[in-house]
């Protein structure tokens, strides 16, 4: 029997989906629930498994736009597993990869890898250029006719030892529709940055006294997301426009606070929403962080774990960054942007001293938030993150650490 398998809804509102890359060779023999091709949509990039065990044929490229519900390959469930190959999945995985398994074509596959199709070895004849100049963006490093259209002759010979090849590589839907995203909010909201600075001695001195015994106790480390997490639901229940959107010629504002947390994946940007968070203990929101940073890293978020959030938390510090105007993540209202701790010198009590410093800086659309609401909103964390025992653990930290 012929299965053909379709293009499975990854979510509301999604219409079409991109190949990102086949786990599996046209003719392989694939086992149900295998994972057979990754795809893209604009919000995640998700597996797609084998609905039953048999010999594949694929039916799309990598690369190609599908819509939901159409078919991208068939599965002959009366097929066998060639020769050499497992039928268990886990075993074939487990066993170590050679040269040749990496790089070797498929026999099934009807071109070698760099060749070119019909079209692009006539284009790239007519302007003289050689197949070894040409980079293949098709499936396996095959040159297409795209490629040999916008393959450039060199103009002259590069100087001794020189290296003037480029790259040319499509880029994924996630990331087209994130820029897509991202311009749309430059040009459609009143988006202004207002900054500040906190002190993040206090935090200090309490993570190198309890972190220890937390992560011992909880199995996850006491990290600064949970002390912002929570300095910011503070901040959101005292100026709720910020926890707002517009919606047309509404306002809606939301008496919860599901706090979306900029994380990095190997697609790009991810923001995972924590839920709840105004009902969450530090531990509870430690190890709701740490748990969606290991899907992100894994590939594993889905559409459901980005959707739904009223803020955003973006922490560029870790990566270095001192300061920065993070840009909405919409269709909420503003952002919160983390920098880099460093040790500057500032007056205290009319004396110099050397504090660990950090930047705060707040990201906020103009049309629904005023001034004195997005300056209070920065205040209110720099007060938070400056008292955390009085604003954030009503003055017992045991309690609220859960020692």
């Amino acid at each position: 029997m012929i299965l053909e398998m379709k293009v499975p809804s990854p979510g509301e509102s999604i219409t079409e989906v991109e190949i990102a890359q086949w786990l599996v060779a046209d003719g392989d023999y694939v086992e149900k629930d295998q994972a057979i091709a990754e795809v893209d949509s604009d919000k995640a990039t998700l597996e797609l498994p084998a609905e039953v065990s048999g010999t594949i044929t694929l039916k799309a490229e990598e690369g190609d736009a599908v819509a939901v519900g159409q078919v991208v390959c068939l599965i002959d469930t009366e097929g066998a597993p060639k020769e050499g190959q497992s039928q268990s999945p886990s075993t074939e995985t487990a066993a170590p990869a050679t040269a040749a398994s990496v790089t070797a074509p498929s026999a099934n596959q009807n071109y070698a890898a760099g060749s070119p199709s019909p079209a692009a070895k006539k284009i790239i004849a007519e302007k003289g250029m050689d197949l070894e100049s040409v980079i293949g963006t098709g499936r396996n490093g095959r040159i297409t006719k795209e490629d040999a259209v916008k393959a450039v002759p060199s103009m002259g010979t590069a100087p001794l030892g020189g290296n003037r090849g480029e790259e040319r590589e499509k880029l994924s839907m996630l990331r087209r529709k994130v820029a897509e995203r991202l311009v749309a909010v430059k040009n459609e909201t009143a988006m202004l940055t207002t900054f500040n600075e906190a002190d993040m001695a206090p935090i200090f001195a309490l993570r190198k006294k309890y972190k220890e015994i937390f992560a011992e106790k909880h199995d996850v480390s006491l990290g600064f997301m949970s002390f912002f997490t929570k300095a910011v639901v503070r901040a959101l229940q005292m100026y709720p426009d910020v926890n707002s959107m517009i919606d047309g010629d509404y306002k809606i504002t939301y008496n919860y606070c599901d706090i979306s947390v900029a994380v990095s994946g190997p697609k790009g940007l991810m923001v995972p929403v924590v839920r709840g968070a105004e009902n969450l203990s530090f531990r509870a929101i430690e190890q709701e962080i740490k748990r969606l940073a290991i899907r992100a890293r894994d590939g594993q978020i889905t559409v459901d774990d980005m959707t739904g959030g009223t803020f955003t938390i973006s922490n560029g510090g870790v990566f270095g960054s001192m300061l920065s105007t993070p840009i909405i993540n919409p269709p909420q209202s503003a952002i919160l942007g983390m920098h880099n701790i460093i040790e500057r010198p500032v007056a205290i009590d009319g004396k110099v001293e050397i504090r660990p410093m950090m930047y705060l800086a707040l990201s906020y659309d103009h049309r629904i938030i005023d001034g004195k609401e997005s300056v209070g909103f920065l205040v209110a964390i720099k007060e938070a993150l400056e008292s955390p025992e009085e604003f954030l653990m009503e003055n017992d930290i045991k309690k609220a650490l859960e020692l």
